[in-house]
This record gives structure tokens, sequence and C-alpha cells, in this order.
């Protein structure tokens, strides 16, 4: 059974700022000739990284709402120039759309049971895709999605 993990999505406004911010690394790392690979760095390793390998995604908490997930290949544990264990946790650059769920902040990440997740938008609300952002965050603090 997969585990998920849920992060702070810190820096963008929207999805479509996380898509744009993805596209530009995988972009810049082209031109510079560097392995074309979409990761996020993070300090802890996960102890349970046999679970999230297989099949488990990152969930992006974005403006108070997991909005968003990506799916984690790859795990990498490396230290840095300082000494510092990190990881690397190595996305697939497809950022699928998930039914909003509020989440307070909060700091690092969490592990996040298949169960807890929220299910992507294109299996149950397909329409709600194509909303103008803007539109949707208004819906949601309404509280109509």
């Amino acid at each position: 059974m997969s585990l998920n993990i849920l992060k702070l999505c810190v820096g963008c406004d929207s999805v479509e700022d996380l898509e744009e911010w993805i596209a530009f690394r995988l972009d810049e790392k082209r031109r510079a000739g560097e392995p074309v690979e979409h990761y996020h760095t993070t300090r802890m390793v996960p102890s349970r990284a046999a679970e999230i390998t297989d099949g488990g995604s990152l969930y992006w908490v974005i403006k108070g709402n997991v909005q968003c997930r990506q799916l984690i290949t790859e795990i990498r544990p490396f230290t840095d120039s300082e000494g510092i264990g990190r990881c690397h946790l190595v996305l697939h650059s497809e950022v699928v759309r998930t039914d909003w769920q509020p989440r307070r902040a909060f700091q690092g990440w969490r592990y996040l049971k298949l169960s807890d997740a929220p299910v992507d938008l294109a299996k149950v609300k397909a329409g709600l895709i194509a909303m103008p952002p803007k539109l949707r965050r208004e819906l949601a603090d309404l509280g109509l999605l």
C-alpha cells in the first residue's frame, strides 16, 4: 500500500504558478545540459521510503488547501556541502489537480495515508479544472467547493 507526503508549497499562489515554476526549472536544466528531472529537496529523509516510491505522491498545500499532487518516483538521500543530510524527492513533472482539502500551516513535511488523501479532480469534478483559478478560490473561500 502506497504512502504519500504532504508539504507546503511556499512561494506559489496557485497550481498554475507551480506548473510555470516547474516548466521554467526544467527548461533551465535542458539549456544547461543537465539531466532534465524535477525534484524537491528536503532535510529529512523519509524512513518509509519504500512505501512512498510504491505509487505515493507529494501533495502540495497551496494557500491553505491541498490543491494538487505529483507522483514521487524516487527518493535520493545525500549529504550537502556543509555535511547536512538531505534528500531529493524526485517527482513526475505532471501536476495532478486534486479536490481541495483545507490544511493548517506546518513545518517540514508529513506522511499522508492514502485513505486521508484528497481525490483527483479529474475523477470527480472534471469541470472544475477548466474553471479560472480566481473563481475556484473565491468559491472555495465561500465553502461552495
